[in-house]
């Protein structure tokens, strides 16, 4: 949840010819304002249909739609030529985002409610999928989580980076992860779930680094901001983990091999 002046879940990726927005959680609107207009993204993809992952779409959807509005003299506003940023959601993800926007309506300009028919080119996507934008390869890897949460695996310039969503401990984060750069894993919990919600706990995150073979781990997806919890996160993590490792803090950048990536 969005605590201490930070934001939910949310990551801009940079590459040479890319920048791309992994989930898409409350306050991640706010934050991406301070470092790059919603127009310069060149797609979205979210890992999974919970609020905390995906909740700012909306307003960022109407933003792209209300900076291209005209007003020529009538009451009747127009839309100039809008660029529609590809967002890759899960199946069924588009019917669940119409009915969600339906619910705030604009009566006086109904174009302001067309977000994710006029500002977003909605392509749902499947496990196991694999596309291009830019110079940046992604694919998409079936995890474990109450919801269906795919994990996303971006590959640009010989560097990858590996992001877990949400998702309990499993063999295919580990194929998620394999060799990564930098892995980005949640670390919800100070122990392993056993109640079959699916969150890792920051030695489940260093385990999968270790057998994946990724050089870095970054933590993040915090149940609290206590800074000595945060701490005994990183030493539980170290003690499955002899890479570097460190605590997400938001508005950081991070340098993955040739991309760059901030919370």
């Amino acid at each position: 949840m969005p605590a201490d002046g930070q934001a939910s879940s949310g990551y801009l990726v940079e590459t040479d010819s890319a920048r791309l927005l992994l989930d898409c959680g409350p306050g991640v609107a706010t934050a991406l304002s301070a470092v790059s207009d919603a127009t310069d993204l060149d797609g979205v993809v979210i890992s999974h249909l919970h609020a905390d992952h995906c909740y700012d779409l909306l307003p960022i959807g109407k933003s792209l739609l209300s900076a291209t509005l005209e007003f020529p003299g009538g009451p009747a506003p127009l839309l100039r030529s809008l660029r529609r940023i590809p967002l890759f959601v899960p199946a069924g993800a588009t019917e669940v985002f119409t009915r969600w926007a339906a619910l705030f309506p604009v009566t006086t300009m109904p174009l302001l409610d067309k977000a994710f028919e006029r500002a977003f080119d909605v392509r749902e996507y499947q496990s196991g999928d694999r596309f291009d934008l830019g110079d940046a390869t992604i694919d998409l890897h079936e995890l474990r989580h109450v919801l269906p949460n795919c994990g996303i695996r971006i590959e640009s310039g010989g560097a990858i980076l590996a992001y877990t969503g949400d998702t309990g401990m499993t063999d295919a984060a580990v194929k998620l992860a394999a060799d990564a750069d930098l892995l980005l894993a949640e670390a919800t919990l100070n122990a392993p779930d056993v109640t079959g919600h699916g969150h890792l706990s920051a030695l489940d995150a260093g385990t999968i680094a270790t057998r994946a073979g990724a050089h870095s781990l970054a933590l993040t997806h915090f149940a609290s901001g206590d800074g000595s919890w945060l701490e005994n996160l990183r030493a539980t993590a170290a003690s499955a983990f002899d890479g570097p490792i460190r605590l997400v803090r938001g508005g950081e950048r991070v340098s993955v091999g040739g991309m760059r990536s901030g919370g």
